[in-house]
């Protein structure tokens, strides 16, 4: 056997056992008992210890420089192999048991100071999951800066200065379409009535099913924060349901549905490798907005869903298709990042981006964030935070230790609005499918351009070689403007 092969060989063993830390993780999110959490968090921390002495073995250094790729994919597993040796081999083992350790822990206690509303519950976990951040981000940055070192497990080759240049860019055209939509007298009514939880779910696997979700490889279960788990042949899901919002659940639903798919589409070739997954988190969150957004907001596909509400729900208050886009597609502040319409959404990342890289760079301490968050929040939305569950209380992210994850929503926006562009130029007729909830010709299209290839590519080439060109907020902006300007008539 070659190195390359001895390292391979290796490295398969690795990504299984990261599969299996993962399936620890949704189990804690999903079905294991809340007297089990303390223990798991022994668990996670033990496999962590196993995982980091792997991902950081000397043979890896040495097969590395011996290895002699055959072809382009081989190239690329060796680049993503030693991008991940480059940062593990400089993150301590007692550090990376530690973060495993406590961010296993801290989900319960953030979940419990959620539903409880009491942030002071939270913050002392939260100050040492940001001291660790900070430990780790120092380690990997070697003397530069730890925020863009975390961001780079997230995006790699993107930097936190060019992320605020593309917010920078952005940020104007939204505030002006929002003021503009909020200077009209156009508003959609709200539903007003309960929708029974068993009819959410059912509904929601009808749609999973619509946007092509094999659940021979996947299931859907209730977590209290939407998230997608797992890469290959086994992708679960988790959605939300909420008594007076089925949207909460259909959208919830049909984002996480673009992450799995994602995953399920990547090349069985890839399969236990690192180039079997997603090429960044920026281009994971470009497929969950798409599908969420641009094609399951599309005035087409809600006339579909409409029947489909109707059908699980009976009469729902909504006069027709016309109106019920409208509904799905109202413009409102809102406290909630996750039901945010598509306008305000990107404002919510901006202001998480801002904090978080204040936090890891000491400029903002813990005890001081629920003011920092409530200020911002009042200056950006026009409104006053009420309660912690409404405010920096309502994310999961940093309570698992996920600094430089935030950003990544907003570029896989900006990445959407670029792929949408595209696959409106590829398939003219898309309206046609949509308006019988067929997605085949959109995830098709997506399938073949993108998902396919995993992380063969690095995030901006995925992109590029997708659209044709590289990523910018014009797409973005002009998709927004041409939608709601003419919902609301600007």
């Amino acid at each position: 056997m070659t190195a390359y092969d001895d390292l391979m060989a290796f490295q398969r063993e690795t990504e299984a056992l990261a599969q299996i830390a993962g399936r620890l993780s949704w189990d804690q999110e999903t079905m294991m008992p809340p007297g089990a959490a303390v223990q798991r968090a022994e668990e996670m921390a033990a496999i962590e210890t196993v995982l980091h002495a792997r991902r950081t073995d000397p043979r890896l250094g040495e097969w590395l420089a011996a290895a002699e790729p055959a072809d382009a994919v081989a190239e690329a597993q060796l680049r993503e192999i030693r991008r991940s040796y480059d940062r593990q081999t400089k993150v301590p083992a007692r550090l990376a048991a530690e973060i495993a350790r406590i961010t296993s822990l801290a989900q319960g206690i953030w979940a419990e100071a959620r539903a409880n509303e009491d942030w002071e519950a939270f913050a002392p976990t939260l100050q040492t999951i940001v001291r660790l951040a900070r430990e780790e981000g120092a380690a990997m940055a070697d003397g530069g800066d730890p925020y863009a070192a975390l961001l780079a497990g997230y995006e790699p080759g993107t930097s936190p200065e060019e992320i605020a240049a593309l917010f920078d860019a952005l940020r104007p055209g939204l505030v002006s379409l929002r003021e503009a939509i909020l200077g009209t007298e156009i508003t959609p009514p709200a539903l007003d009535r309960e929708f029974p939880e068993e009819a959410q779910i059912a509904l929601s696997r009808e749609v999973a099913q619509a946007f092509g979700y094999n659940f021979a490889h996947g299931r859907i279960d209730k977590a209290v924060h939407p998230f997608s788990s797992g890469s290959g042949l086994d992708v679960r899901i988790t959605t939300r349901t909420a008594p007076h919002d089925p949207f909460n659940c259909v959208y919830s639903t049909i984002h996480e549905v673009g992450h799995a798919t994602y995953e399920q589409a990547v090349s069985r070739d890839y399969l236990l490798t690192p180039l079997g997954q997603g090429a960044s988190m920026g281009v994971h969150e470009s497929q969950s907005r798409i599908y969420e957004n641009q094609l399951g907001r599309s005035a087409p596909f809600t006339a579909w869903l409409f029947g489909r509400m109707q059908a699980a729900f009976g009469g729902f208050g909504v006069e027709d298709a016309e109106a019920f886009y409208a509904l799905v597609n109202r413009v409102e502040p809102g406290f909630i990042r996750t039901e945010a319409d598509e306008v305000h959404y990107n404002l919510h990342i901006m202001m998480r981006f801002d904090l978080e890289r204040a936090l890891i760079a000491g400029d903002l301490a813990v005890a001081d964030l629920p003011d920092a968050w409530n200020a911002r929040f009042l200056a950006d939305f026009g409104k006053a935070v009420d309660r912690p569950s409404n405010g920096c209380l309502q994310d999961v992210h940093w309570s698992v230790g996920l600094f430089g994850y935030f950003p990544t929503y907003t570029l896989g926006n900006i990445y959407a609005g670029a792929l949408y562009a595209a696959l409106r130029e590829a398939c003219p007729d898309l309206d046609t499918g949509l308006a019988r909830g067929d997605t085949g010709a959109a995830t098709a299209w997506l399938r073949e351009n993108l998902q396919q290839h995993g992380a063969l590519r690095t995030p901006a080439e995925t992109i590029r070689a997708a659209t044709g060109q590289a990523p910018q907020v014009g797409p973005l902006l002009g998709y927004l403007g041409e939608k709601f300007g003419a919902l609301y008539r600007l």
